[in-house]
């Protein structure tokens, strides 16, 4: 986590076409926040202001430390949904409580490097996140859209033309911050019978306070709050790190994983430190970021600066904005979220890449989960590694002239997987006096592959036959040395040579 001003400063300022993109698209992704951090409370049962005022804190507290500028960071459904049984249980002070824990963890998480995990994470399960994403954002919008009148798909539709019509006229204004501004002066003006972000909760007036949770500083309290504070950190983590790969896709430059995880950590007491709940990064305001323009620190920072400034100053005028324009702004994510390549390559790509992918985007849609999706995509990605590879050796066997000595070439990746296959390919039939095992070009990988070759060695000898094992590379060696029940040469350790 080396700091380089020089770096850092460009994050935030470049030029001023940069700098007119980061603060109006800044200003977009605060009007789409406003009726997602309202909702996260609802889902966490607590007052609308706990998720608005910990998308303010979390998004301009992320900006200034985080390690993946242009990602907007906020309250979300991952953490609210885990958080709601706290709340119902003990009330908002051990939320506030278990938010600083989370933050804690995360920052631990930071320095033990624990961004590496991403590294196990293949490309199909990121695809599978994404697509599965996009769908439950066009999900979460379909509420909006059921039992209402003709004039909220007409606004709808109205903003979807504008959001993609207007680029093709001019780009200097982001599309989407000027289709939720015509469509709340058509709405106030024409007092359309349609939904506002005011009929989603009651809007906080004033600004947010700092305080310390008030709870009692006793185990009793940690036992209560770290198993929520362990999930939410864990939870956040894994969102923010996958959306942090795909801003650095969309925007092909590179992110500080590790000072990300840090960033998210502290965010999160500070947000719980000003009465907020705890969240991580948003791939639906992300995505509306990036593709408003939005590339520097800048952007995020405007986020939740403007979003503090609409809740202190503008309250009754945001709340009769009217929710069909940011339902239009919110499909225009999901479509532009969607990986549509992923479909005709179900075709072209190796089907066990397409069923992890398609695996992820059924688990994470059928359970609301993003985690439990991911996980399952790790894990089958991971089997279907481990099978591919189980096949990537082979055992040649060669007979000197008159049978007497058997020599076995192996090769290749001998490793808990393989053992099975491996131990299969010794004769037990053969009849050779003298075995020979060449392992010059094979590698054990572990004490099963050792527990292997063991097996083998002590079935060969029980037969009456002498066992020579040769060309171990050096890790192989060390394995063997350690754990093995014969030495190199194929004799048992403690016994004489025969």
């Amino acid at each position: 986590m080396t700091f380089q001003f020089a770096t850092y400063r460009r994050q935030w300022f470049t030029d001023a076409v940069a700098l007119r993109k980061d603060i109006l698209a800044g200003i977009v992704v605060a009007l789409a926040l406003i009726p997602e951090a309202i909702g996260f409370s609802i889902i966490a049962g607590v007052d609308p202001r706990v998720g608005l005022y910990a998308s303010v804190a979390i998004a301009m507290t992320i900006a200034l430390i985080g390690g993946r500028p242009a990602m907007v960071s906020a309250a979300t459904a991952a953490v609210a949904v885990l958080v709601a049984p706290l709340v119902r249980d003990h009330g908002v002070q051990y939320l506030f409580a278990a938010t600083i824990l989370m933050g804690l963890i995360q920052i631990a998480a930071g320095l033990l490097r624990l961004d590496l995990v991403m590294q196990f994470v293949s490309r199909s399960v990121i695809t599978g996140f994404v697509n599965a994403l996009a769908i439950l954002i066009f999900m979460a919008q379909l509420p909006q859209l059921i039992g209402v009148g003709w004039q909220t798909y007409a606004m709808v539709a109205a903003g979807l033309a504008i959001i993609y019509g207007l680029p093709r006229v001019t780009k200097a204004v982001p599309s989407p911050l000027i289709a939720i501004l015509v469509l709340s002066a058509l709405a106030i003006a024409l007092k359309l019978p349609v939904a506002t972000v005011g009929d989603m909760g009651k809007l906080p007036e004033g600004l947010p306070s700092l305080a310390l949770p008030q709870v009692p500083l006793t185990l009793e309290t940690l036992r209560i709050i770290f198993p929520y504070a362990l999930t939410m950190a864990a939870v956040g983590l894994l969102e923010s790190l996958l959306t942090a790969q795909i801003v650095d896709d969309m925007t092909d430059t590179d992110s500080g994983k590790r000072r990300e995880c840090a960033g998210q950590g502290a965010s999160n007491v500070v947000a719980a430190l000003f009465g907020g709940m705890g969240g991580c990064a948003m791939i639906g305001q992300s995505v509306i970021n990036v593709t408003s323009g939005g590339r520097g620190r800048l952007s995020t920072f405007v986020a939740g600066a403007f979003l503090l400034f609409l809740l202190a100053v503008l309250g009754p005028w945001v709340g009769r904005v009217p929710m069909p324009a940011l339902v239009a702004v919110m499909i225009m994510v999901s479509i532009g979220t969607f990986s549509w390549n992923s479909i005709p390559n179900l075709r072209r790509h190796p089907l066990p890449s397409s069923i992890v992918m398609l695996t992820t985007v059924a688990v994470v849609v059928a359970t609301h989960d993003l985690s439990r999706g991911v996980l399952a995509g790790v894990l089958l990605s991971g089997i279907f590694f481990a099978g591919k590879v189980q096949r990537m050796f082979a055992v040649e066997r060669t007979l000197s002239p008159g049978g007497a000595r058997a020599l076995y070439r192996v090769s290749g990746e001998i490793f808990f997987a393989s053992v099975d296959r491996f131990t299969r390919a010794f004769h037990a039939e053969d009849r050779a006096s003298q075995v020979v095992i060449d392992v010059t070009a094979a590698h054990f990988w572990d004490i099963s592959a050792v527990g292997a070759l063991d097996k083998i060695v002590a079935r060969l000898r029980r037969d009456g036959r002498t066992v020579e094992v040769i060309g171990y590379n050096s890790a192989s060696a060390d394995l063997v040395d350690r754990f093995a029940r014969y030495d190199k040469t194929g004799v048992e350790l403690g016994l004489a040579p025969h």
